[in-house]
């Protein structure tokens, strides 16, 4: 299956490359003659790794990454999208783990006039289409965030804290993972508003592209609140797990302290010394002992019970 595809909108072409190779990235070398920095960053096996857009006398870079869920791993991760803009071209160099960048590609490819249909009419255009999508591709993995949240609570106050600890460090992990590759994107889109270029100018798109500005506000104030609730449920389930230890431990405690006028009197007892050991000659001595060791465990369990401490 080839690695790069080619779309034909309006007046500029769409190149699509997945998982950037060597030769891919010749190619971009031979025909466009982009900055060698820009083609490390988009090299499959170097991908960047942070957010950035870099303005060039012909074209635009830009860098952004959008989460993904690995389902083996549980983990939420990045995957990067690269984009080289110029005025009659525009390509997506990615690793083609997002869905949404993936199904638009191939709708656009499959119907020709799919992309009128989205008025898609410059580069600028295209891009906020494409940002809109995976920013909206976010709000699923968010729900699904909560509905795990709400489920370790559930199971919290259900009694299984134990199993719990896990599965709140996997959420804790996500929601960290989440933040770091969403904190860079509004101070990006804002850098492609402002941008006054020959190649690429969003300011007709003013109001869509602050639009997606408010996408990456709520995805934030979501990832915050859904922080500050895992950490609110973690500490609960710390306190919850070490009130059971304590009471395991206060109960064993009891139990030694109990025991403790049995282990006394076979001690002295087990003494091998006959003259003048009470109860050794007596009839029923034994029984008489095991009665009075039963009464001083009766009466430490009263003296507990009087300070309310069982």
């Amino acid at each position: 299956m080839t690695k790069t595809q080619n779309i034909k909108i309006k007046d500029f072409n769409w190149i699509n490359i997945k998982d950037a190779d060597q030769p891919e990235i010749d190619y971009l070398r031979r025909k466009f003659k982009f900055h060698q920095l820009d083609l490390a960053d988009a090299y499959a096996e170097k991908y960047a790794q942070r957010p950035k857009i870099n303005l060039h006398a012909d074209y635009i870079f830009l860098v952004l990454q959008f989460p993904y869920y690995n389902h083996s791993s549980r983990e939420v991760s990045p995957a990067e999208i690269d984009f080289f803009i110029g005025p009659d071209f525009f390509i997506t160099v990615h690793n083609d783990k997002l869905i949404p960048l993936k199904d638009f590609f191939k709708s656009c490819l499959a119907d020709p006039y799919y992309a009128q249909q989205c008025e898609i009419i410059d580069p600028a255009t295209l891009l906020y289409e494409i940002l809109d999508r995976l920013l909206k591709y976010c709000f699923p993995m968010l729900d699904h965030i909560s509905l795990d949240i709400e489920e370790i609570e559930k199971n919290i106050f259900a009694g299984r804290e134990r199993e719990m600890v896990k599965e709140i460090l996997y959420i804790k992990r996500n929601i960290i993972n989440f933040r770091k590759i969403m904190q860079a994107h509004k101070s990006v889109i804002r850098e492609i508003i402002n941008l006054k270029n020959k190649n690429f100018y969003a300011g007709s798109l003013r109001e869509y592209y602050d639009n997606l500005i408010d996408e990456t506000k709520n995805i934030w104030d979501i990832l915050q609140n859904q922080k500050e609730t895992i950490e609110a449920l973690e500490d609960t389930n710390s306190s919850l797990v070490s009130f059971k230890l304590n009471d395991i431990m206060r109960t064993l405690t009891i139990i030694s302290v109990l025991t403790f006028p049995l282990t006394l009197f076979a001690t002295i007892f087990s003494m091998n010394i006959i003259s003048g050991m009470p109860f050794i000659e007596t009839p029923g001595g034994f029984w008489l002992i095991i009665l009075i060791m039963l009464l001083g465990i009766l009466g430490m369990l009263g003296f507990f019970r009087k300070r309310s401490w069982i």
